[in-house]
């Protein structure tokens, strides 16, 4: 199975969908806490739910069990947590939440599965995190 990250941030929908087409992902599997807000643009859950089949030929998942809580990522997007940081209380909670377990059992029969996070220039994502942990399962 291969797993990749894409942001859903500062990113155009055309690299977006084309990334998704080249990479032949078979399942876009969003794993944002919040993604529903105006500041979403095209990447909000309503509109992905149908973009993603029309224009990438993938599934679309929402599947929150592998966001952080809303404590953990405020924490980190107000710099009361660093990177670091972040990553430990991430794991800390996958291993609780037995998240690579469940993404197996939930979506081990896809070949190629991208994970959707929130990664700016500026802020990294949990999506890389959790693709590492599934990549050394």
């Amino acid at each position: 199975m291969e797993i990749f990250t894409l942001s859903a941030c500062e990113t155009t929908a055309a690299q977006f969908f084309d990334t998704l087409l080249e990479r032949k992902a078979e399942l876009l599997l969003d794993v944002r806490l919040k993604n529903e807000s105006q500041l979403c643009g095209f990447t909000k859950k309503c509109d992905l739910t149908y973009f993603t089949p029309q224009l990438a030929k993938a599934r679309y998942v929402h599947d929150p069990d592998f966001a952080p809580t809303p404590e953990l990522l405020g924490a980190y997007i107000k710099h009361e947590l660093d990177w670091h940081g972040y990553c430990e209380g991430y794991k800390k909670l996958a291993a609780e939440r037995g998240l690579t377990e469940e993404f197996r059992q939930k979506y081990g029969q896809y070949g190629c599965v991208c994970i959707l996070g929130s990664a700016t220039k500026k802020r990294r994502s949990h999506s890389e995190i959790l693709r590492e942990l599934l990549a050394s399962r």
